[in-house]
């Protein structure tokens, strides 16, 4: 199932990896620092020897840093992912005649056109996830500073989504409503 927010699990997963290691680390620094290891000595230096190392090395590291410079990116990328792909539908028999797709950003785009209407609403993006059958309803709605969101969600609930069940001939359909409320002081542009 695809969620709203994607990103949430892989920035728990990083961030929870990268305190598991910090912490590890840590400890085994203060445990060395007290003479834990009988192997280090306090008084050693931490690299052997004041030679250059092998040329090997500088590759290494280069190639470490590009490695990790493009998992940032990857990372940063993956923060401004907020609605599910999109995808496509067959619909009805796939016999000898060919078969019927729907491209799920068809269907999503009349509820978007029916909620932009609504007043107080200044942008929306609406996706649907899932099957043809089981479809999920993601909405990304700006809005007014002074609208009500209450109202707005309820008239979403009672005329938008409605009229896509009806269009797709389903008797429910989950759906996700994120609201983003815009400055007073910005200026709306209009396409």
């Amino acid at each position: 199932m695809t969620t709203a927010n994607r990103p949430a699990r892989l920035n728990r997963g990083l961030l929870g990896g990268l305190g598991v290691l910090l912490a590890v680390a840590g400890a085994l620094l203060i445990a060395a620092h007290l003479g834990a290891f009988s192997r280090i000595s306090r008084e050693s230096p931490l690299v052997p020897g004041t030679a250059e190392p092998h040329p090997v090395v500088f590759y290494l590291a280069v190639a470490g840093a590009v490695v990790l410079a493009l998992a940032a990116l990857r990372w940063l990328a993956a923060q401004f992912t907020r609605m599910p792909k999109r995808t496509v539908w067959n619909l009805g028999d796939t016999g000898e005649h060919g078969r019927t797709q729907l491209a799920s950003s068809t269907a999503a785009e009349p509820v978007a056109a029916d909620i932009e209407s609504y007043d107080g609403v200044r942008s929306v993006s609406a996706r649907l996830s899932g099957s043809g059958l089981a479809p999920e309803l993601h909405l990304l709605v700006g809005t007014d500073p002074d609208a009500d969101l209450t109202a707005l969600r309820g008239r979403i609930l009672e005329h938008a989504v409605p009229r896509l069940r009806t269009a797709l001939e389903l008797s429910a359909i989950p759906v996700a409503v994120e609201f983003r409320i815009a400055d007073r002081g910005r200026v709306q542009r209009t396409k």
